[in-house]
């Protein structure tokens, strides 16, 4: 069975020594210090380390199953669900009015990685409840947040988003689910979604889904789309819970991974509901939610490569394959281990750099949304909406990609059940497709991004790297590192620059745009990596005391410079071969 031992300690490193939290000046940072932090890393790390990663396996061989109109999941998780709840868990950057900590976001962040890493299903089940709370949070009134949030914040009762229809995905303006207003105010919604995770379980008394639906006089089009609360049990007046709403589940998807979260068919036959948001203001509302889950899912791209590939660097030094090129380095055994071999190495080094890289650049947007919710910045705002999409769609590519990778160092083993290594490629899968499939989170990115405000927030991250290559110019030590950006940022400088003069042929633009967020990707990793060796540099001026910590730390980003960001390079000379050779076959030439 796989195992998993959280990061704390390269957590620590970016929250103190590269990002520096408790100088920032946003309110409630000045209370991260490193005992703190650490402290709760380390209790977050024994939940997910000693319950959920257990679970982890055997949730994927149960699955989950539709009786009588109930989802149960597998054994194991309304315990362990139970003991989340009761610590807390749940409710770490939540307002305090509501029952929650008001911790900063980067908290929740920074926890939420060991409980996806060691159990991504389960996970589920609570982040997208956090999703849900966040939209009320930002849209209903005060009555609906009284009404809806403490349970909510609790856990005692979870959230779920509702987009997706039989006939529509990306295109939700072709949705067919209705909401009759009534005479008290509320809304009979009627019609089915799809894909909706976590849509019913036994692990909370109730379940508050979030719903798109169109009401009267919106119109054509997502201008017609409003969100509703649709409860699965109705609240009476004293809060206590009543009769059941007229919603239930059609069936489980059998899916490819996540077995243990249950992806259900939702029927939705004039149930009560009640808007959240202005009327025909839906999708502005939903975003709130979905904007806050692709940062979720981007999440889930790295932090499922991470335990991959730990348990890949563990099966690496202890399977003996081979003798080393160089000479035999385990003289007394009949084999040397797999690490020794470059090509294994290198394997291993591409996870590596990228997992870590990855973190930092997900640790870094936390600061952003933090800075824009506990400042009201809005430079930090339109930064994170610019990165969000590059957050979701490239790291969970790259994450799969790692999760393969290291299935790959096992070789036949990586294809049998039993090691493990199937269910993180299997579960880092569906990262690339729901909340947007990465197509459109590029789409978005080239579309809307780049030209969002004239275009400020762009040229805003481009003078950020400037400034940081040239806070390390005068550093001889730096010069593999700040180089290698340089040139990267140059390459995503001209790409975007090759956009700006296709206007008249957006086919052009469109046709680069998946190349064009990899291209962005790379680099804010790039900047990642700069920033990380300039701290372990600045460790180990000081004295530090595990100078191997602080050496490795330059030796991956010194690879990742030098092997993953000449990508750059590759996705320049595709983008600038235009649309020609993409559009050229009709489609009936296929």
């Amino acid at each position: 069975m796989p195992s998993y031992a959280a990061p704390v300690k390269d957590m620590q490193f970016l929250l103190h020594e590269v990002l520096k939290i408790s100088e920032a000046d946003i309110p409630g940072y000045v209370d991260l210090d490193a005992s703190f932090t650490g402290a709760v890393l380390d209790e977050a790390a024994k939940v997910a380390e000693d319950i959920l990663t257990p679970l982890n396996a055997p949730g994927d061989r149960e699955g989950c199953r539709l009786e009588n109109g109930v989802v149960r999941t597998p054994e194991g998780f309304k315990a362990a669900f139970d003991t989340l709840r009761e610590g807390g868990w749940m409710a770490l950057d939540a307002p305090e009015e509501f029952g929650g900590q008001g911790l900063p976001y980067l908290m929740h962040t920074a926890v939420n990685e060991t409980f996806v890493s060691a159990n991504m299903a389960f996970n589920m089940y609570q982040g997208l409840t956090h999703g849900a709370v966040s939209a009320i949070l930002a849209h209903g009134t005060d009555d609906q947040k009284a009404r809806w949030l403490p349970k909510m914040v609790s856990c005692e009762w979870t959230g779920t988003m509702n987009l997706t229809e039989p006939h529509c995905g990306t295109d939700l303006g072709m949705m067919r689910t209705k909401a009759d207003p009534q005479a008290d105010g509320s809304y009979k919604i009627t019609g089915q979604k799809i894909f909706i995770s976590a849509g019913d379980h036994d692990l909370a008394e109730n379940i508050v889904h979030l719903v798109l639906a169109k009401a009267p006089g919106g119109g054509e089009g997502t201008k017609g789309i409003s969100l509703f609360i649709v409860p699965k049990v109705m609240v009476n007046e004293d809060g206590s819970l009543g009769a059941r709403n007229a919603v239930s589940v059609g069936k489980i998807e059998e899916k490819m991974g996540i077995h243990a979260n249950a992806t259900c068919v939702m029927n939705y036959d004039g149930a009560t509901g009640w808007l959240l948001g202005d009327l025909h203001k839906g999708m502005r509302a939903m975003f709130t939610m979905m904007n806050e889950a692709r940062l979720g899912v981007g999440l889930q791209g790295y932090a499922v490569a991470e335990a991959a590939y730990q348990n890949a660097l563990a099966y690496a030094k202890d399977r003996l394959q081979g003798r080393a090129v160089t000479g035999a380095e385990n003289p007394n055994g009949p084999a040397d281990p797999l690490i020794v071999h470059p090509d294994i190495r290198r394997n291993l080094m591409e996870q590596k750099s990228f997992v870590e890289g990855a973190r930092a650049f997900t640790f870094w947007g936390a600061t952003l949304i933090d800075r824009h919710m506990r400042n009201h910045d809005a430079a930090a705002d339109g930064l994170i909406g610019l990165l969000t999409p590059v957050i979701k769609g490239f790291q969970t590519d790259k994450g799969f990609d790692m999760a393969v990778q290291a299935q790959q160092v096992f070789g036949g083993h990586g294809y049998i059940e039993e090691w493990g290594m199937s269910q993180f490629a299997r579960d880092a899968r569906i990262a690339m497709i729901y909340e947007g499939a990465n197509g459109v989170q590029a789409l978005d990115l080239v579309g809307r991004k780049l030209a969002s405000d004239g275009g400020k927030h762009v040229m805003a991250f481009f003078d950020l790297v400037k400034a940081e290559i040239k806070a390390h110019e005068g550093d001889a030590r730096m010069k593999g590192l700040v180089e290698p950006l340089k040139v990267a940022s140059k390459q995503l400088q001209a790409a975007g620059m090759y956009f700006m003069g296709q206007m008249k042929t957006p086919n052009a633009a469109l046709a680069g745009s998946n190349d064009f967020m990899h291209m962005m990707g790379h680099v804010c990793l790039g900047l990642m990596w700069v920033r990380m060796a300039a701290a372990a540099y600045a460790a180990l001026d000081v004295g530090a005391t595990d100078r191997a910590f602080y050496e490795a730390k330059i030796a991956t980003g010194r690879f990742y410079m030098a092997r993953q960001l000449p990508a750059c390079g590759m996705h320049l000379a595709r983008i600038e071969t235009g649309a020609e050779t993409v559009m050229a076959l009709a489609a009936d030439a296929f």
